[in-house]
This record gives C-alpha cells, sequence and structure tokens, in this order.
C-alpha cells in the first residue's frame, strides 16, 4: 500500500514546523512510518538551492521567472529523489510548503500567471498532487510578531521572503485563501493563532477525517 502525501502552507510564522514535528510524532504512534521534508530543500541539489533563494546566496539579484524555475528545480529533485520513493514503500511523506507556495508567493503575491503556474507545477512532481493539505492561517502581523521573537532570541535571521513588504505578504494570505476555496477537497484550513496544543488537535482531528 503506498504511503500518503501530506502538505502544510501557510503564512510566514504561521508554525508549519511545529505542527509537522507533532504530527509526525502522532502518526508514528499509531505505527506509521513518517518522513518528514520541506521545500525548497530535501535533497542536496535542493538545500543549495534554499540557500541562493532564501539569502541570495549568488549575490545577485534574482528574475521573477530565476526565482521560479529554481524552486521548480527543487521540487522535481525532491520528488524525484525522496517523495515518490518514500510514497511507493508505504512511508506517509510531511512536506513543510509544496505546489500551492509557489502558487500563492509567485502567482498571487508576485502576479505570474495562474494557468502557467499549474501546468509547470504538474510537471515537476510528476502528476502526483498532495492527498492532503493543512493550511495554517495566520494574521500577517501576528505572523511576523512572532518571527521577531524567534530573531530575538538567535533561532534565525530574516530571509528574502520575509524582507518582502507587508502587502506582498497579504496578498499571498489572499492567495492561500482563494486556493482553498479552489480545492475544498484537498485543502483543511485551521486557525493556527491559537495556543499549539489547539491547532495540532485539530491538524490530527484534519488527518484522521481525511486519511485514516
Amino acid at each position: 500500500m503506498s504511503g500518503k502525501f501530506i502538505t502544510f502552507e501557510g503564512p510566514e510564522g504561521s508554525g508549519k514546523s511545529t505542527q509537522i514535528r507533532l504530527l509526525a510524532e502522532q502518526l508514528e504512534k499509531q505505527g506509521i512510518d513518517v518522513l518528514c521534508t520541506r521545500e525548497p530543500g530535501g535533497t542536496k541539489t535542493g538545500e543549495a538551492i534554499r540557500s541562493i533563494l532564501q539569502h541570495d546566496a549568488a549575490g545577485e539579484a534574482l528574475a521573477e521567472r530565476a526565482e521560479l524555475m529554481l524552486f521548480t528545480a527543487s521540487r522535481a529533485q525532491l520528488m524525484n529523489q525522496v517523495i515518490l520513493p518514500a510514497l511507493k514503500s508505504g512511508t506517509w511523506v510531511l512536506c513543510d510548503r509544496f505546489i500551492d507556495s509557489t502558487m500563492a508567493y509567485q502567482g498571487f503575491a508576485r502576479g505570474m500567471d495562474i494557468s502557467t503556474l499549474d501546468a509547470i507545477n504538474e510537471f515537476a512532481v510528476f502528476g502526483r498532487m498532495p492527498d492532503l493539505t493543512v493550511l495554517l492561517d495566520l494574521d500577517i502581523e501576528a505572523g511576523f510578531r512572532r518571527l521577531e521573537e524567534r530573531y530575538a532570541d538567535g533561532q534565525a535571521s530574516h530571509d528574502r521572503f520575509e524582507q518582502e513588504a507587508r502587502d506582498f505578504h497579504h496578498r499571498v494570505r489572499e492567495g492561500y485563501h482563494k486556493l482553498a476555496a479552489r480545492e475544498p477537497q484537498r485543502f483543511r484550513m485551521i486557525n493556527s493563532d491559537r495556543s499549539i496544543e489547539d491547532v495540532s488537535s485539530d491538524v490530527w482531528n484534519a488527518v484522521k477525517e481525511a486519511l485514516l
């Protein structure tokens, strides 16, 4: 039996990595093998691309189409090398960001053609879409307050996308809402402006209802 593929999406600071970790623990308690990965990244090639995308590691500004193609290259490598083999073996895959980040950030926020992005995404993922997408929804200002707390603790530094204007991030959030409305059968939108425990409970319930 093939594994299930769950992706986590949301604005900056929405708590995706925390909720992925907690869901993985819940699934493992059920005897399910779990692999956690992220985009961009998850492979040596993908992590090199991640550095370029998030921190301008190449030392020059990225053209928007170049940005898109780098994300797509990382995704195709991750699918081919990690996600598809894991699913085939029966492992469940939890991924921090996936195709819907491209739609929200490059499509709705940067203004790229949505139908073009749909075609590029389908090609990059070999036609294998997520079984479930958990959208952790959060007010933009609340998300950035969380990020500032993280940076104050020295846990991280601002990446290139976090430095975008607030209007950009509002378009990202609005884009996610449109995507969820477009595919209600795949998306589960969860308010993440609550305690970690409450959000985790809702995530677990969504997974049980959809996939278990």
